[in-house]
């Protein structure tokens, strides 16, 4: 009978404690949590009641397994406490991890909330994730490394490893000069301030806004939704557009080419009337004015700006397409027109052209039209 009763206290024993353990921990969260609303800290830590469970269930078990009697724990006694080591070093960096991020996400809301700076949000959000992925890796390159060294072949290989830890470490600083490359540029871009998450950017003729931030390599979110991955490298290297950087606020240009006899200043006010209707205006500057001509057209560009990149994109198709419909339907002869001629014949060998080719042109210059095509995008 104490051979059933002692293997089911032990190991009942150890899970209800760990349940018992889980559950008083989250309650307490909870009633932190309740009390204090202005950080939400106790509130993220309850995510680390698994994690919490798993290592306690795994020490407790580790320290009284041997309690059971049970012969098949005798005979593997060595393997199941190796294994219920490798449980309890995963469940610590679990832990460790779970704990981490809470108080990173933690600081990051806090922030979000008091700053009013969406520029200083962007690059305080890029430099917590670049923290909580370089915290990730420490804590699972440690949990592996001293998972190994659990094994006693591993500690042998360890001891070895360490003598020829300088050529190794040349080797592999040769082998991988790109990758360090890549990794020393992430910690440039997210604490140099270069480039942040959300910022909207021009990288290769391509724009798109910075939807993800690595160690080692950087995705752009294209208008159109295709994503560009970019080793983070190139950022340090080359010159690129960040449009966000010193403000969201932008100003744009619709540029028309226009007959000689378009009337700029009938354009201006349909301009101001067009910018008053448009919400995504934000109403500081707007302008019209003829930028240059050539013998057949003259530029006439508009000036207006919105809030980001985006409000600036609505407001500039906005205008080129109402203008253009108001200049078709009000004002059609302001728009360039194509004036076609029929081609002089040559003349004869004594340098006049035959009464024939004479009276054929002069008729044909009676024929003369005007073409008055529509423009695409000013």
């Amino acid at each position: 009978m104490e051979n059933v009763l002692r293997p089911l206290l032990v190991i009942g024993g150890s899970v209800a404690l760990t349940l018992l353990v889980g559950w008083a921990a989250d309650l307490l969260l909870r009633r932190t949590d309740a009390r204090h609303h202005e950080t939400p800290l106790w509130g993220l830590l309850r995510r680390c009641r698994v994690p919490l469970q798993v290592l306690l269930l795994a020490a407790v078990l580790r320290g009284a397994y041997a309690k059971t009697d049970l012969r098949m724990v005798q005979d593997h006694r060595a393997g199941i406490g190796q294994t219920l080591s490798l449980v309890l070093i995963g469940a610590s960096a679990w832990l460790v991890v779970r704990i981490a991020s809470a108080i990173v996400e933690s600081s990051y809301a806090r922030y979000a909330s008091s700053t009013r700076d969406p520029a200083r949000v962007r690059r305080v959000r890029t430099q917590v994730t670049l923290i909580m992925r370089i915290v990730t890796a420490v804590v699972a390159v440690v949990a592996v490394g001293a998972m190994l060294m659990t094994f006693p072949g591993m500690r042998t290989i360890g001891t070895s490893m360490l003598a020829s830890a300088g050529i190794i470490g040349i080797v592999a600083g040769v082998a991988a000069q790109s990758t360090l490359g890549n990794l020393f540029a992430g910690f440039q871009i997210a604490f140099g301030d270069m480039v942040r998450i959300g910022d909207t950017v021009v990288v290769d003729g391509e724009w798109g806004t910075v939807e993800e931030v690595t160690l080692t390599f950087l995705a752009v979110r294209t208008w159109d939704e295709r994503r560009i991955t970019m080793p983070v490298s190139y950022f340090t290297s080359k010159p690129f557009e960040n449009w966000s950087r010193g403000g969201a606020q932008m100003t744009g240009t619709v540029f028309f080419h226009l007959d000689h006899s378009a009337p700029v200043d009938l354009m201006r006010e349909k301009l101001q009337e067009i910018l008053g209707t448009c919400k995504a205006w934000d109403g500081r500057d707007w302008g019209l004015a003829v930028t240059d001509t050539t013998p057949n057209t003259m530029q006439v560009r508009a000036v207006v700006t919105a809030k980001d990149a985006d409000d600036v994109w609505t407001v500039r198709c906005t205008v080129r397409e109402q203008l253009i419909g108001w200049l078709a339907e009000k004002h059609p002869y302001a728009l360039p027109r194509i004036a076609t001629a029929p081609a002089a014949h040559p003349p004869n060998g004594n340098g006049h052209r035959p009464p024939e080719a004479i009276t054929r042109a002069e008729d044909d210059t009676t024929d003369t039209t005007d073409t008055t095509p529509r423009t695409g995008r000013g």
